[in-house]
């Protein structure tokens, strides 16, 4: 299922990948998600960084999936962003894996200006590989997906 998310941030590229490379930022967003648990990393090596998150999370999902899943979903989200160019703007590869579950987003990310602002775009793939039902549960995947891209850009809105 295909996956798209546009959103708007109220500064520019530079400033936008300074928060959501901030490993205090993507901490607090996840207590303000209110993850169980969760990790946060943010390595850098040359021009490229990775920030990865590992969060449990009750699971937001309708009884027929949480039958599969439980209460509670552990999820792992990496994005290697590259280096920006002469625009300031940034592309991240993205994955979003459910622990025990074959679920999954990939995709990409980016940060671009637009005006004064900056754009960020997240588009992939969800895939849940499970015979018969997986095309069900992808839109379920794809809406938790969104509502904490949605938590977060919101979030970070108010710390710019």
């Amino acid at each position: 299922m295909k996956f798209t998310e546009r959103f708007e941030y109220p500064a520019d590229p530079q400033q936008v990948f300074g928060l959501i490379s901030d490993l205090a930022f993507r901490e607090e967003s996840c207590e303000r998600q209110g993850a169980r648990d969760y990790t946060v990393t943010v390595e850098s090596q040359g021009d490229t960084t990775t920030v990865t998150i590992v969060r449990t999370m009750e699971s937001d999902m309708p009884d027929f999936i949480k039958k599969l899943t439980g209460d509670a979903v552990t999820v792992t989200q990496v994005e290697k962003w590259g280096p920006a160019d002469a625009a300031g703007s940034r592309t991240a590869d993205v994955s979003v894996d459910i622990h025990g579950q074959p679920a999954r987003m990939q995709g990409t990310s980016t940060l671009a200006a637009h005006g004064a602002a900056t754009t960020m775009s997240v588009d992939g793939d969800v895939k849940v590989s499970i015979p018969l039902i997986g095309r069900r549960i992808e839109p379920e995947v794809a809406k938790a997906i969104s509502a904490s891209l949605k938590d977060e850009v919101e979030y970070g809105k108010t710390r710019l």
